[in-house]
């Protein structure tokens, strides 16, 4: 008997870590959630459409990856807060207060970054598709192959997300 319960024991101790770490399953909130997102990147313009597809492959992609980021960002949200709030020393209902007011706050925030994101997303798009047309010589930096459309929007996205990062770390001159 002390042989089933000790096994028993080291399996539970060695399943709970590996529990504990596994990624959120997105919920209908979730998906909820990422099928309006995917809609801000798609856009209405065939450009947009055109740079959607080609970082994913379809809607339902957009939407199975957006959704696993926003269970993530739940999670995460709700980690740091009880983190932060517990570093208060909050305790009984104002600790449940804290933590469900400093989530909320976090999850608008991503959220908003989120629609930054898609904003970057179309204009970047937008700018390749005219940088493709007018300037092909400063457009075949990004290759020739039919991915360059994709790089070219990728890395011009990710440009303006770094501004956008650039511009709300730094303090405003006084």
């Amino acid at each position: 008997m002390k042989k089933i319960t000790l096994m028993a024991g080291l399996a539970l101790v060695l399943v709970l870590p590996a529990i504990s770490v596994a990624k959120p399953s997105p919920d209908r909130a979730d998906k909820r959630e990422a099928k309006s997102e995917c809609n801000m990147f798609r856009g209405h313009s065939g450009i947009t459409r055109e740079a959607f597809l080609t970082k994913y492959q379809s809607f339902k992609a957009c939407v199975r990856s957006r959704a696993q980021d926003a269970a993530q960002e739940e999670q995460n949200a709700h980690t740091n807060a009880a983190k932060q709030c517990k570093a208060q020393g909050l305790h009984g209902r104002e600790y449940g207060k804290c933590v469900s007011e400093t989530a909320r706050a976090k999850q608008h925030k991503a959220d908003a970054e989120d629609q930054q994101d898609a904003t970057d997303f179309k204009n970047a798009a937008k700018e390749c598709d005219d940088l493709r047309d007018n300037h092909p010589d400063e457009f075949a930096q990004y290759g020739t192959a039919k991915n360059a459309f994709g790089k070219c929007v990728s890395a011009r996205a990710r440009a303006k997300h770094q501004e956008n990062e650039d511009e709300q770390e730094t303090p405003p001159a006084s």
